[in-house]
């Protein structure tokens, strides 16, 4: 990786672990390699959101012509949120694509992604079925969220009503993973869900 990069990173590095948000246990960023081209990046769930609770692994990939182009960021930890992918992690902020300036760094992405998840952009979307939730029935998309939380980033129990639905669907014997990607992406309903299930 290009001199520039490694120096700028090593002090970005120091930054995110100096800073008052890693003290308050909001951001981490670990490395992954000693060259600094790959780092483990974690957020909080921000309070008064689904997310809440929950601790966000992300994958973090330092390109040589940092920073004049931003890192490749995506979400390890599975987030049902309108602008993450539900499959892949991918992410659609601004600031990651056209918007980066080199001024900004790893914390300012860590902060922003933290944002990101207390504003969803639901017009903006990376996940259309999430985005769809988000707008029709926000009431759901939170117990969904929640839900999410829960069982993939360690938030508080959430809805007792989908837990029953998806031991229900797991004892069929369908992937528990499976089964939540299913009734989320179905509303809840368990037999449009069971059918999808079995179409895959």
């Amino acid at each position: 990786m290009a001199n520039i990069a490694v120096q700028r990173i090593k002090r970005e590095f120091k930054e995110v672990v100096k800073s008052e948000e890693t003290s308050k246990n909001q951001i981490k960023v670990d490395l992954v390699d000693e060259n600094f081209t790959e780092l483990k990046g974690e957020i909080a769930g921000p309070p008064d959101t689904p997310y809440e609770g929950g601790r966000y692994q992300l994958e973090i990939k330092i390109p040589e012509t940092y920073p004049f182009n931003p890192p490749k960021v995506r979400f390890i930890t599975k987030i049902w949120h309108p602008n993450i992918s539900s499959v892949t992690g991918a992410i659609c902020l601004d600031i990651l694509k056209d918007q980066w300036a080199a001024a900004m760094t790893l914390r300012t992405v860590l902060l922003s992604l933290q944002a990101l998840l207390a504003a969803a952009e639901p017009d903006d979307p990376q996940d259309a079925v999430v985005a769809n939730q988000y707008k029709q029935n926000p009431e759901m998309f939170k117990q969904t969220a929640r839900l999410w939380s829960h069982v993939y980033a360690g938030a508080p129990v959430s809805s007792p009503e989908y837990t029953r639905k998806i031991d229900k669907l797991c004892a069929m014997g369908f992937d528990k993973n499976a089964v939540i990607a299913a009734l989320s992406s179905k509303s809840w309903d368990v037999e449009t869900a069971t059918e999808l299930l079995l179409s895959n």
